[in-house]
């Protein structure tokens, strides 16, 4: 049944093709080995990071402690309307969250009237950047303890559009019985969002609240 191999130069080359047949079946697997650890490795960076930045998603929270606007001062040359010109909000961490970078955070400002997305910018608010101020010597860049408190500054009145007051085009701000809302967006993509409703008449008040 079985051929008996009695010649001794055959013998020798079936276990040389035997040796090159292992040595290239061991080499195959040697690279399929390496191929499958490399993926491996590459695919547990992306879950481990894709997983550090969810968790700070969740996690990093922005809270408005309070907000109040300042009043527009139009020397009585606006009858049927009042204005706020001026949004000032007092922010902190929320428990739990890491560091938050402020002048790494952006603010998307929303009315009726307009949709601006803001930046940091150290001189203060302007039409495209909100201004920070740290309350009792607290940094203005940053929130790093949940008891450190930072004021937010938006200055509504570039935001908003204009109005003619006194024969003149002037930024009065948002009007009352208005609302907006105001998204706060860290560096690791969490929002907070509050919304902002201006009370309907100010009396003779300079600051309301919001």
């Amino acid at each position: 049944m079985f051929e008996t191999i009695t010649d001794e130069e055959e013998r020798g080359q079936v276990g040389i093709g035997t040796l090159i047949v292992f040595i290239a079946m061991v080499l195959v697997a040697a690279i399929a080995a390496g191929v499958l650890i490399n993926t491996a490795g590459v695919l547990q960076s992306q879950a481990s990071d894709t997983g550090s930045e969810t968790q700070e998603a969740v996690a990093n929270q922005i809270e408005v402690v309070n907000a109040v606007a300042e009043t527009f001062d139009d020397n009585n040359e606006i009858d049927d309307e009042d204005y706020v010109d001026t949004l000032e909000m007092t922010i902190k961490k929320s428990a739990g969250s890491g560091a938050i970078d402020l002048t790494s955070m952006t603010v998307q400002y929303t009315s009726d009237s307009t949709s601006e997305t803001l930046t940091y910018d150290e001189g203060g608010a302007t039409e495209d950047h909100f201004g920070t101020e740290g309350v009792a010597d607290y940094d203005d860049e940053s929130l790093t303890n949940t008891e450190e408190r930072v004021t937010l500054t938006l200055d509504l009145g570039a935001l908003e559009e204009e109005i003619d007051v006194g024969g003149e085009d002037e930024p009065v701000g948002l009007a009352s019985g208005s609302s907006a809302t105001v998204a706060l967006v860290d560096q690791s993509g969490a929002q907070y969002t509050y919304g902002v409703s201006v009370p309907s008449t100010f009396g003779d008040a300079t600051v309301v609240e919001v």
